[in-house]
């Protein structure tokens, strides 16, 4: 098949594409801006293959999403291009708006128009893939998980933005008839995390003797999945899931930010002991906490399993010794990134 990644050089979506082109005979169009997240450098591994492609463009130009469908056909539209930091969204909510609304609607209107274009066969077998987050059901208590059920309460502008665009193509579904398809994850890690997210920021903190700044307690819950488990679960899903419907995913992997942050000093400890030899725990610090922080996530992903045979192969132990493991070896990735300035400041802070 032919699948367009749009946000195909960021973290999942860069991941989903060397995923593709190494596992499966699809043939890949990276559709991406390259914002401050998007890394040509993320897809360097696969930008000799035949089968893969690159468009420089934003989801919201009605005319370049128009004509990279156009020239390219898709089969399936996998919809990665989002703006993704919480804390991001606090400053500046209007970027949140404008590319996870605006530029899901510009996607949806381009896609019915060429699936409306298909012959009957191609009509059946098209998918328009929608990749959301488990941040658009709110927060939960000390127990219970989200299910594909779970009603919607967004605590953020960034969730509630990805709110609205899984709105808009559950509508687009439901009105239009585009074979939708929606997936809402756990939080992810691994290799190519931009270094502004909790583990990467992490290790490069412990790294540089820094402060590891761990908001309030440390005591919000996440549920954490392996980007490599992610990326085949998608790829289940608009391989062989069911039109119109909504799968969770998640790795039953819970823990605590303090938890999280001590499992990488602890691996670290291991991998890239302090000269003098003190854990990186020492470094720990604790900060002022952000608006509106959820308790706790947690994902049911029974039915992900159930119907399409998808179980995350990496726990929580085996994912991270993989990910510290990367960054130690990939210091120029990430290097690059810090030099540019764009992970450095907190933020989150300016409307509290």
């Amino acid at each position: 098949m032919r699948i367009l990644v749009t946000g195909g050089a960021g973290f999942i979506g860069s991941a989903l594409t060397r995923h593709l082109i190494a596992e499966s005979e699809h043939e890949v169009l990276v559709y991406d801006k390259l914002t401050y997240a998007g890394r040509l450098s993320s897809l360097a591994s696969v930008a000799s293959s035949p089968r893969f492609g690159f468009v420089r463009g934003d989801v919201c130009d009605r005319e370049a999403v128009g004509r990279a469908i156009a020239e390219f056909r898709p089969d399936v539209v996998t919809h990665l291009a989002a703006e993704s930091h919480v804390d991001r969204s606090i400053d500046g909510p209007a970027a949140f708006i404008e590319t996870n609304l605006v530029g899901t609607f510009v996607m949806l209107e381009a896609a019915l128009a060429h699936w409306r274009g298909l012959d009957a066969a191609a009509r059946a077998a098209f998918r328009f893939h929608h990749i959301s987050t488990d941040e658009v059901f709110g927060s939960l208590g000390p127990t219970g998980h989200f299910t594909e059920t779970t009603p919607y309460d967004p605590r953020s502008p960034y969730s509630a933005s990805k709110a609205g665009s899984d709105h808009l193509v559950s509508a687009w579904g439901h009105t239009y008839g585009l074979p939708v398809l929606i997936t809402n994850c756990s939080n992810n890690y691994g290799p190519h995390h931009f270094p502004e997210k909790l583990i990467p920021l992490m290790v490069v903190k412990c790294l540089a003797g820094e402060t590891l700044p761990v908001y309030g307690k440390g005591d919000n819950v996440r549920d954490w999945l392996y980007v490599e488990d992610h990326v085949r679960a998608l790829r289940r899903v608009f391989e062989a899931g069911r039109p119109g419907e909504t799968y969770a995913i998640g790795g039953s992997s819970e823990r605590t930010n303090l938890g999280v942050v001590e499992t990488v000093c602890d691996v670290l400890d291991r991998l890239k002991p302090r000269a003098d030899g003190a854990s990186y725990r020492t470094q720990i610090g604790f900060v002022a906490d952000r608006p509106g922080h959820d308790r706790r996530y947690a994902i049911d992903a029974s039915k992900i399993r159930r119907e399409l045979g998808w179980a995350p192969r990496e726990t929580f132990e085996t994912g991270i010794e993989k990910t510290v493991a990367w960054y130690l070896a990939n210091r120029d990735w990430w290097g690059e990134i810090l030099a540019g300035g764009e992970a450095d400041a907190r933020l989150g802070l300016a409307r509290t």
